[in-house]
């Protein structure tokens, strides 16, 4: 600091001695203007230190915050863009291979396990010369009645179409309702000895909220033209004459599972009174009861039953806004709205 450095003789600045040393004339020491007293200079010392630890702090935060945005941004992408190692895209493949589709998720038709998109893939998969089979993997709850049997339909007539070319279906967690009349299409089903099968049967569920809105005291004003318009509508009072209408619908969605079960699985189940009565079992169990045919895994089944290693992924990927949607729940969210908007919704799960 400039306080340090020892005096200057040559310099003639106001507030500095002149040359020889003496004083000016006028009786004592005049008081330089400029001189900075010691708690002045220890204030200032304390404001700049301030001011320089507040610029790192806020450096500090900058940076911090720039590397969250970048490790957000990372996380994104890598949860965007699926990353599978164990297969290979249609195309890649010119010689003799197993041909993959993947059933994941709840049976929806605006869903990746949608109707469109599982036959869409599974025709490609038939029609490749160079396919020794097809393996259709499941890990699904269940879903629309409706588009698991639109599902079921055309690997009937795949099979039908390609009678030398088998179809397999591969456990993963969870084959249920849904899932497994999709499943049981197949000309063999393979399971995890814990995986979760079955739960043959169909639901129709909702909410009421007649309770709750007499004590809150909110009238519910409903105009319909058709008495049974409001069917099931849950900010009204169940009506037993449509509840009793309801439950023989759904025993008929429940025949045409059973009935579609049957014909797929054939001699294979066994008389089990429970057997289609909702319930579900384990991947072990499912087999003992027919429901299922072996343990096995999709390598083991392409490795050891079709004798063709190779994995060739015929499934329909999902486009960017749809991956995007999925991964943050707004596909939840919908669901959710539509629930809360339109009532009971018949599903099997």
């Amino acid at each position: 600091m400039a306080d340090s450095l020892p005096p200057d003789s040559s310099r003639t600045e106001p507030g500095f001695p002149p040359p020889g040393g003496r004083p000016p004339s006028g009786g004592g020491a005049a008081r330089d203007p400029h001189e900075v007293k010691p708690w002045e200079r220890e204030m200032l010392e304390k404001v700049l230190m301030a001011g320089i630890r507040e610029q790192r702090a806020a450096r500090r935060w900058k940076i911090f915050f720039r590397l969250s945005l970048l490790a957000i941004l990372a996380l994104i992408v890598w949860s965007i863009f699926d990353f599978d190692g164990g297969t290979t895209s249609v195309g890649a493949s010119s010689g003799k291979h197993t041909a993959l589709v993947t059933l994941s998720g709840e049976i929806s038709p605006d869903g990746q396990a949608s109707a469109q998109k599982i036959n869409t893939a599974l025709e490609s998969a038939f029609e490749d010369s160079s396919a020794a089979g097809v393996i259709l993997r499941i890990n699904s709850p269940g879903g629309s009645p409706v588009q698991a049997g639109m599902i079921y339909d055309d690997i009937a007539r795949l099979r039908a179409k390609y009678p030398k070319k088998p179809l397999y279906v591969v456990v993963e967690e969870i084959c249920a309702s849904g899932g497994y009349y999709v499943a049981a299409a197949a000309d063999k089903i393979y399971v995890d000895k814990a995986s979760i099968v079955g739960s043959i049967g169909v639901l129709m569920d909702g909410f009421g909220f007649t309770g709750l809105m007499d004590k809150l005291g909110i009238e519910r004003r409903l105009l319909t033209a058709g008495r049974n318009k409001g069917i099931l509508d849950p900010f009204s009072p169940q009506n037993d004459q449509q509840k009793t209408y309801a439950l023989d619908m759904l025993e008929q969605v429940h025949q045409q599972f059973i009935g579609a079960v049957k014909k797929g699985r054939g001699n294979r189940l066994k008389d089990d009174p429970d057997l289609f009565s909702g319930l579900f079992w384990t991947g072990q169990r499912s087999i003992e009861l027919g429901l299922a045919d072996g343990l096995g895994t999709v390598d083991s089944v392409a490795r050891d039953v079709l004798k063709a290693p190779d994995l060739v992924d015929y499934t329909v990927k999902e486009n960017l806004p749809e991956r995007v949607a999925r991964r943050f729940g707004a596909a939840v969210g919908t669901a959710a709205m539509k629930t809360m908007m339109m009532g009971s919704a018949l599903s099997l799960k």
